[in-house]
């Protein structure tokens, strides 16, 4: 890895323009298969449904759940290992890194911060939000993984990136 001062860390605007992108990338991957996996006969109901069961966030059959929710971890997770970034992130030329080393994520710490996001959004997406005021651009799931987001410097004068504890 290059020298850390040649770094700076992903704010709040490019990380929600990358995750954008990853979302539109998602669903022309997987609103197919979904529309694969969906019932031919489905009957037109008229009116609003009400009902215990329509008010479920939760898909209805277990294909649903895998293609909404396991399919996209395994996905953004491979991504996270093999190159440290999604394609969303790619497009705005950042990663995501170790915070005290630099170092591409491990497996564990790849998990930890997917479902991270999780403990931060359930807050009304505070966790997420946190981005814009940390110093280290870190949200709760980049600290509960010890992970940062960084890119090659674009302005001069911006905050450097600092590891705590770089390989020798």
């Amino acid at each position: 890895m290059a020298a850390a001062d040649e770094f700076e860390y992903v704010g709040f605007w490019p990380r929600v323009g990358a995750s954008l992108i990853d979302t539109i990338l998602a669903s022309v991957v997987l609103w197919p298969l979904l529309g694969w996996l969906a019932p031919k006969d489905v009957t037109v109901v008229q009116g609003p449904d009400w009902s215990i069961e329509s008010l479920s966030v939760m898909p209805s059959r277990p294909g649903e759940f895998l293609i909404t929710h396991v399919l996209p971890a395994i996905i953004v997770i491979i991504f996270w290992i093999k190159s440290g970034s999604t394609p969303g992130k790619m497009a705005i030329g950042a990663r995501v890194v170790d915070a005290r080393s630099g170092a591409a994520l491990t497996t564990g710490q790849a998990i930890v911060r997917y479902l991270g996001y999780y403990v931060s959004i359930i807050p009304f997406c505070l966790g997420l939000l946190w981005v814009a005021f940390d110093g280290r651009k870190q949200g709760w799931h980049d600290k509960i993984a010890g992970t940062v987001v960084i890119r090659s410097k674009k302005k001069r004068g911006t905050e450097p990136v600092s590891f705590d504890n770089r390989p020798a």
